[in-house]
């Protein structure tokens, strides 16, 4: 079952993100869950099954084009078709707002991320990603 996530569930999907390798010590996974789900435009979307919460995605609608980030399966999951339904579940999320494209960062290193994200159909663009912390 694939729902939006609450703020209960903060635990148990930040953990899950760093399982996942997904989190970096620039970044507070705690406050990009609360921004997510108190933003108009954003949400957290999770998976649950018999033994718990084992997928999530968050996504955003920045007002041109829909984001994702923090797309998560846990290992025991993985290889089910979980991460395409998260996946499919947060475009429906996006197009039910009007966005008319889906864009997404993956480190250049991670190659089984771009596989899979290949496999559903998603290119890379011709772009580059610049950016500077708002905190010094």
């Amino acid at each position: 079952m694939i729902r939006e996530a609450r703020a209960i569930d903060a635990a148990a999907v930040i953990a899950l993100w760093h399982a996942c390798g997904l989190t970096r010590p620039w970044n507070d996974p705690a406050a990009d869950f609360a921004r997510a789900l108190e933003g108009a435009a954003s949400t957290v979307l999770v998976a649950e099954s018999e033994s718990g919460l084992c997928g999530s995605v968050m996504i955003g609608d920045d007002g041109h084009r829909g984001w994702v980030y923090y797309l998560a399966v846990a290992e025991s999951a993985r290889r089910t078709g979980l991460g395409r339904a998260l996946m499919a579940a947060a475009e429906d999320w996006l197009r039910a707002r009007g966005c008319p494209k889906i864009q997404l960062m993956v480190r250049d290193t991670n190659v089984e991320a771009l596989g899979f994200y290949a496999a559903l159909g998603l290119e890379p663009q011709g772009v580059v990603t610049l950016g500077r912390f708002l905190n010094d």
